[in-house]
């Protein structure tokens, strides 16, 4: 039963017009009038100027119309909190607000000495960015402040502008720690102005450049670095500042140098506070369904710790090293130092890209699992003024946190207000409750900081995920890990974006090449070497790429198409080009032999011979001097006529369905293929291209006198079934391309 039989009256109908449709494209690829629809839609797009009395009032309408949208993007606080359900949502956003808070605040004073400063300044940066990201984002649930892996980066930075030595001088603390808050937050001022810059003119797409496996490998490997620079307040060890490449190779040299020196009561301390950590975390995993809230373990331990070390005097009796004073209040405005900007600029933009890339990532997570958009500008412009303004209250870089963006959601948080109220608790700490804790030993605050990097450091099991997966990634997971542990945060990030970027050119230089076959009674062509049911058509080859045809994969692309069909064109082309040079050679040698035995003869024995008697050569010259008609017929010149084997088709059918744009070298490259295998006496077609790609190759000159868009087709099947019907060259149009 015909396919038609077995559909309806309405299905007949669908298939008619879809056969007229293919008809006309095929029609429209082979005439030769340039293509106008370009421009009757140009013609129809034109709008008429508006009437002179009405073009300043709507001039007015639309500025002003313009301004309130351009309001409304740009600070969507107004947009959503106007609409705040506060029955439904307020309890939620408070609940999850205290929960952030309470982890906000030891990861606040932590983080603060992984970016080589006072604890203090870790909770400035909990509270000016997380209050500014609450007037400006667009996520609703993820958690921005302090962060390991921003941390550690500053505090690369810090330490290498403001070291802890200087030429085997010991720097005063004070002037030291001064100088690392100017750096810190001349940095933040200066990723401030990097990501709001990066928004405004919509550069959000960047962090595209930043693979799944680049980040995970790029977030692990600052796991390690995060881990190796608190095992100084582990051990109660003073170490040397080292940055630059091999910095965390020498750093961890050193640790295992001074290990003799360790503090017992400082291991044991972070050894206790460590393992109480981890047992909370377990319980809180295992029970999670069955608390309303998780068990705060964290802010337990400062509030435990604080209290013991004050009780025991674990500073003055067994030397532990502790926060020291918290200053209450908050600190003045201060101007960045713009003579930094020089030394910063290469670590500021590595970090605002990081920044952005863990923000929207997380941002993303949380908009597809609940249904919203996030705006990748707008979370730019977001933290960049949550960096800028908190340079200028000399708060550190930030970005958003996983561990406690997790907290917010599973808490009930909803919105941005659960933010806020963080923000305002961290406030409520930094006015009036900071000075507690400054008996509070700097090895717990190292244990939190280790403690939480467990989710980070089981991305080393990416390894063997990734081997069964796909080992392009692998390989770009593993170059990022090995270059940031070696190289150091931010040659390590450029290294493997780089390298990411070369291995996609690298693919694309190795596509998947086939020759395709028809299944049998249908218009579809798949390979034949993957379906057994598909068949080459006789006398026609049709030959694909995976990937499109550019520079980098041109010579790849011929060379492949030479292999498949079977032939050695190259082989073909240059015996044919020996065998008649040597004809040529030959007819020049016998013709110098008989113009050399005529004068031999002289006039006389030429004019009393009969025409009967005229010799064979006497006739080859006749036709010599009357031209070389004979010496360039086709017949004379084929390959049969030669005697080199023919190929075992006549038409070659390219694929080209694949090409997204082309360029000059895939240009040349495609005539380059047109006079090869019309050398060989095969003709070659081209199917599927789609517009752009059409519309390209008439603005590089492509299709000339003799190769035409008679040889364009639709689709694959309308150029196989013309070649069927015209196995011989198209007659209008020459056979030989000129080799570009």
């Amino acid at each position: 039963m015909g396919l038609a039989d077995a559909s309806g009256p309405r299905d007949t109908q669908a298939l008619l017009s879809a056969t007229q449709a293919v008809e006309l494209r095929r029609r429209d690829y082979h005439m030769e009038r340039p293509l106008l629809n370009q421009e009757h839609l140009e013609e129809l797009g034109r709008w008429g100027s508006a009437p002179r009395t009405r073009q300043w009032r709507t001039w007015l309408q639309c500025s002003h119309a313009r301004a309130r949208a351009l309001l409304l993007q740009h600070l969507p606080v107004l947009v959503w909190l106007p609409r705040y359900p506060v029955r439904d949502w307020l309890l939620g956003d408070l609940l999850s607000g205290i929960s952030v808070a309470i982890m906000q605040l030891p990861q606040g004073l932590a983080y603060a000495l992984l970016a080589g400063l006072l604890p203090v300044f870790g909770l400035y940066s909990s509270f000016y960015p997380v209050f500014i990201y609450f007037l400006f984002g667009t996520s609703r649930h993820i958690s921005v402040g302090t962060f390991a892996v921003m941390s550690v980066m500053v505090g690369s930075v810090t330490e290498s502008l403001a070291p802890q030595t200087l030429n085997d001088s010991t720097i005063n603390e004070t002037t030291r720690d001064a100088e690392r808050v100017r750096v810190a937050s001349t940095l933040s001022v200066l990723v401030g102005l990097f990501q709001v810059g990066l928004g405004l003119i919509h550069f959000g797409f960047l962090v595209t450049y930043l693979s799944e496996p680049l980040v995970r490998g790029y977030t692990t490997a600052a796991a390690v670095q995060v881990f190796v620079s608190q095992l100084k307040y582990v051990f109660g060890l003073h170490l040397s500042s080292h940055s630059g490449p091999l910095s965390l190779i020498y750093t961890v040299l050193e640790v295992c140098r001074k290990l003799p020196q360790s503090k017992v009561s400082t291991v044991v301390t972070a050894a206790v506070a460590g393992v109480v950590l981890l047992v909370v975390k377990l319980l809180n995993d295992k029970l999670q369904r069955q608390l309303p809230m998780p068990i705060p373990g964290e802010l337990l331990m400062l509030i435990g710790a604080t209290g013991i070390s004050y009780g025991m005097g674990l500073k003055h009796i067994f030397g532990v090293d502790v926060v020291g004073n918290i200053s209450a209040g908050l600190l003045p405005p201060v101007a960045p130092n713009t003579q930094l900007f020089s030394k910063l600029v290469g670590s500021a933009f590595t970090i605002a890209v990081v920044g952005f890339a863990i923000a929207i990532s997380l941002g993303k997570i949380f908009a597809l699992r609940h249904g919203y958009r996030v705006d990748s500008n707008q979370e730019l412009v977001a933290l960049g003024l949550s960096n800028l303004i908190g340079g200028i209250f000399q708060c550190f870089p930030v970005s958003c946190s996983m561990s406690r963006s997790l907290v917010q959601e599973s808490t009930g948080g909803n919105s941005q207000v659960a933010g806020a109220i963080s923000s305002l608790f961290i406030l409520l700490i930094i006015v009036k409750l900071g000075e507690l804790f400054r008996e509070l030993p700097k090895a717990v605050l190292a244990a939190i900081i280790i403690v939480n990097l467990k989710g980070m450091l089981r991305q080393l099991s990416d390894v063997c995920s990734l081997w069964k997966a796909n080992r392009a990634d692998l390989l770009i997971w593993l170059v990022t890990f090995a270059a940031t542990i070696l190289l150091n945060l931010d040659l390590g990030l450029m290294v493997s974006v780089v390298f990411s970027l070369l291995l996609v050119v690298v693919r694309t230089q190795m596509p998947h090449y086939s020759i395709l076959g028809q299944v049998p009674d249908t218009d579809i062509y798949r390979d034949v070497a993957e379906y057994s049911e598909a068949k080459e058509v006789p006398g026609v080859k049709v030959f694909r790429s995976s990937a499109t045809v550019y520079f980098a994969n041109a010579d790849f692309y011929s060379d492949a198409l030479k292999q498949r069909c079977g032939v050695d064109v190259d082989f073909l082309i240059s015996q044919k080009k020996k065998l008649l040079k040597k004809r040529e050679q030959l007819k020049l040698k016998q013709l110098q032999k008989e113009k050399k035995l005529q004068k031999q003869a002289g006039p006389l024995l030429s004019a009393c011979l009969t025409p009967q008697q005229v010799s064979p050569g006497d006739k080859m010259e006749d036709a010599t001097a009357n031209g070389q008609e004979d010496s360039k017929a086709p017949d004379g010149s084929t390959l049969k006529a030669l005697g080199l084997p023919q190929p075992d088709f006549h038409s070659l059918i390219l694929d080209l369905g694949a090409l997204s744009f082309v360029d000059t070298v895939c240009l040349k490259s495609l005539k380059n293929i047109f006079h090869d295998f019309r050398e060989i006496e095969v003709e070659v077609y081209m199917a599927a291209c789609h517009s752009p790609v059409v519309s390209q190759l008439e603005a590089g000159h492509f299709f000339d006198a003799s190769i035409t868009k008679k040889h364009l087709f639709a689709s694959v099947h309308d150029a196989v079934t013309f070649a069927l019907q015209h196995p011989r060259p198209v007659p209008d149009s020459p056979v030989s391309v000129t080799r570009l």
